[in-house]
């Protein structure tokens, strides 16, 4: 059991080093983290023709839950179980256009929304074909070309996104291109909530981060709460690259160099004036982590220009301080640490979350 964090920051202690070591609680955090939350897909490009099917694994090595995403022939998507409702087997092996699913192993066959549709040799079975027999479908929440799903149906997408789509919603999201040649994933030995806590605080950026540090006004840095996500500000210095924001939104007249974004539990959406980076970080073991960058586009022209022109240096920087954190704290002399008041609101707000969900 993990003990509350105090809501007070100022008399707050960190969370309990043990939830970064115990393979008991990693293993709670699937259920009572992971799987009640929303988690980002894919994009509407890759299933934008009816027919066109995309499977997909929520969570790989982790959760492991074998999804689909399907587009009918009623131009309506759906998120989906990607296992067949006879004996278990795996539907779709790689993306297809098809008119109907249909199942390799014994010939069950499902609608593209999901429906049963047929299975032979099944005429004498009592009470066949059931809803059970349909394939389970999951909510599917699309944002411009985003798409998220949750494997639960406790929370809506709203409860975790709303803050994000109000703020930059005047953003040409629409025109977003997936960028594989700009996209890469990391691996590092080291827990999930340590590498999300290194993002929620701009507190390291002068320590850590001389390239970032040179274009940030970190004196401005600023931080907003939200109940299931928060933002951090990065304002730039004069002459750095910005966003051209309108007189509708509540940052006009700000020079602003990125949104940062964090949703519970584990998503990242980075806003530049080229475009935007989600990280996903992946559990894969208690001290075993991927973090999935995935780059899109809006406008060539900014790209390398300003606080999101060396991604990759950035990242560097932070693995190395995140697998010292995570040696450091196996420690017999370290359990808790404190917060700054001023510096570590995002990182005081994710530890309250984890501790609530773990209840």
């Amino acid at each position: 059991m993990l003990s509350p964090i105090d809501s007070d920051i100022a008399q707050a202690k960190t969370l309990d080093t043990k939830f970064y070591l115990s393979e008991t609680l990693f293993q709670e955090s699937k259920e009572k983290i992971f799987s009640a939350c929303w988690h980002f897909l894919d994009d509407t490009d890759k299933v934008k023709e009816s027919g066109q099917v995309l499977p997909l694994t929520l969570l790989p090595d982790f959760i492991d839950e074998p999804l689909l995403i399907s587009h009918d022939k009623n131009q309506q998507l759906h998120c989906l179980s990607n296992v067949c409702t006879h004996r278990g087997n795996l539907l779709i092996e790689k993306p297809c256009k098809l008119n109907d699913i249909r199942c390799k192993y014994h010939g069950r066959r499902f609608h593209l929304d999901g429906k049963f549709l047929s299975m032979p040799e099944f005429k004498e079975v009592k009470n066949f074909p059931s809803p059970s027999d349909n394939l389970h479908a999951l909510p599917l929440f699309t944002w411009g070309k985003l798409l998220f799903t949750s494997l639960g149906n406790k929370f809506k997408a709203e409860d975790f996104l709303k803050p994000m789509i109000d703020r930059v919603s005047w953003l040409p999201l629409d025109r977003l291109v997936f960028r594989a040649d700009r996209s890469k994933d990391y691996v590092l030995d080291a827990n999930w909530a340590l590498y999300c806590e290194n993002y929620l605080e701009g507190f390291h950026i002068p320590f850590v981060h001389a390239g970032l540090n040179s274009v940030i006004d970190y004196g401005n840095y600023a931080v907003e709460l939200y109940r299931y996500s928060n933002l951090q500000i990065g304002i730039a210095k004069d002459g750095e690259s910005v966003f051209d924001i309108p007189s509708t939104s509540p940052d006009y007249g700000k020079k602003i160099a990125g949104y940062y974004f964090w949703v519970f539990p584990n998503m990242m959406f980075n806003f530049y004036p080229w475009g935007l980076s989600i990280n996903v970080v992946k559990p894969m073991g208690v001290t075993k982590t991927k973090v999935s960058f995935l780059s899109y586009v809006f406008d060539e022209s900014k790209l390398n220009q300003g606080a999101g022109a060396d991604l990759h240096t950035v990242e560097m920087e932070d693995e190395e301080v995140v697998l010292n954190v995570q040696k450091g704290i196996r420690s017999k002399f370290y359990t808790h640490g404190r917060y700054s008041v001023t510096r570590e609101q995002g990182t005081h707000h994710f530890h309250q979350l984890i501790t609530e969900f773990m209840k």
